[in-house]
């Protein structure tokens, strides 16, 4: 009998052994997560939609950026922007080129396998444009007679504007390595060329500008493609 029971300690205590050192093992088990990094690069579609659908304006930008952590991103835009004026009081048109960089933070936690994102980010915005002054009419309180138009074309090189922007927006994988997003942005303008007797209606970039605030606005809609170059 006691040869039984000793029998018995052995198997029970080899049992529990092996039952221990498996919890062990599944509580010590994790799962490997590898994150994409690299380019990712493509354009707002919202500008070529707008060139289609009104005749007064014409444009194009490419977006990109690159993954530098986990959460943060260097970003750039860059574009091309043309848009004409014919209202009854005046006939102008501005065009030329911008270019913004700045960064992105996401501050979206995804699910193991995702690469989505919720983020904000700031912006440095430069444009480089002219402006033409085509027809203009002269201000004038008389009932009798009708203001005169004055068809007087002038052209204004070289003009330059800076402005600084925060942008929110949200980026969707909808498939592997495609990227739709959508954003809103909040500009202040910091500095810009004056002309004599005659203000820039409109900034490359910057959008619409007016004389009662500094401050501007503008969305972005854009289809990019990732091109992964390592992964962590």
């Amino acid at each position: 009998m006691r040869h039984k029971h000793t029998l018995r300690f052995f198997i029970s205590l080899f049992f529990v052994t092996a039952f221990a050192q498996s919890q062990e093992e599944v509580a010590t088990d994790t799962l490997s997560k590898k994150t994409k990094y690299g380019l990712r690069i493509g354009a707002d579609i919202s500008k070529p939609l707008r060139s289609l659908l009104e005749d007064d304006y014409t444009g194009f930008e490419v977006v990109a950026d690159f993954r530098l952590t986990e959460k943060f991103y260097a970003a750039a835009e860059v574009g091309n922007e043309q848009k004409d004026f014919f209202e009854p009081n005046l006939n102008a048109t501005t065009s030329g080129s911008y270019a913004k960089i700045g960064v992105d933070l996401n501050a979206h936690n995804n699910w193991l396998g995702l690469n989505n994102a919720i983020f904000g980010g700031l912006r440095y915005g430069f444009a480089s444009f002219k402006q033409e002054l085509l027809a203009y009419s002269i201000y004038t309180n008389n009932t009798i007679f009708p203001p005169s138009v004055r068809i007087e074309p002038r052209e204004f090189n070289g003009l330059t504007a800076h402005w600084v922007e925060l942008v929110l927006g949200v980026k969707t994988e909808v498939l592997n390595n495609l990227y739709l997003s959508i954003n809103v942005q909040l500009k202040r303008k910091l500095s810009e060329s004056e002309l004599d007797n005659f203000d820039n209606i409109f900034i490359p970039g910057f959008n619409s500008t007016n004389d009662f605030s500094e401050f501007g606005a503008g969305y972005g809609y854009s289809i990019s493609y990732l091109i992964p170059l390592f992964q962590k």
